[in-house]
């Protein structure tokens, strides 16, 4: 990784600037389709940061910088969905737990260290979740929506959780990995295991890795 990727914030977090997310890819959005699998058996080789850019930006990556339009839709424009990523064994990267910041498409590491143990352990121990290289942990803040929509608030959050897993299943097949979408969790563990803050709802995990031979 050069220098000019990574570089210490305001805070002291470490911040990560991700490469240019590919706008075309090698094979068509039917293929992606055809082929979309839930896997939950992944290899054990690391995943390129050039990969995990482009997840992260397939989940929620801005595609128009003047209004800051999204790869998700979201409704009524409250952006209530926040995108972790937990990653292990990337060259030259700290284990540890990184938060997409969409606006300037990098990382900011939010804690250092493996954590897959402890997420696991929320998800009554579904294994290939500790296995996956990487595992994207999305979340919520109703509070950004609930003003506008009120009781129909959780709802459309769950819409938008759907659109982003889609997004992310579909973009994995693209890059020749697999992913499943894990929603079995007890959501105060996971939550604690990823220290979000209050107000902030884990909703989804998709570990990711390179394809083994479990899938449906």
């Amino acid at each position: 990784m050069t220098d000019d990727a990574k570089a210490g914030g305001a805070d002291g977090a470490v911040s990560i600037e991700l490469p240019k997310p590919t706008l075309a890819g090698t094979i068509s959005l039917e293929e992606t389709m055809a082929r979309r699998r839930s896997v939950r058996a992944f290899g054990p080789e690391p995943i390129a940061l050039e990969h995990i850019g482009q997840l992260a930006w397939s989940a929620q990556g801005v595609t128009d910088a003047a209004t800051g339009y999204r790869t998700a839709p979201t409704a009524g424009g409250t952006l209530p969905v926040e995108v972790d990523v937990l990653l292990h064994g990337v060259p030259d990267l700290e284990d540890g737990v990184y938060r997409y910041l969409p606006g300037e498409h990098a990382l900011r590491r939010r804690l250092v260290g493996d954590r897959r143990a402890a997420v696991t352990d929320a998800t009554l121990n579904q294994g290939f979740v500790r296995d996956a290289p990487v595992v994207l942990a999305l979340s919520a803040v109703a509070a950004r929506t609930a003003p506008k929509f009120g009781a129909f608030t959780d709802r459309l959050i769950d819409m938008e959780i759907g659109h982003v897993g889609q997004n992310v299943s579909l973009q994995a097949v693209a890059l020749g990995l697999a992913t499943v979408v894990v929603a079995g969790f007890r959501e105060t563990e996971l939550a604690a295991a990823l220290q979000l803050a209050e107000g902030e709802r884990p909703v989804y995990l998709m570990p990711i890795g390179w394809p083994g031979a479990t899938e449906h």
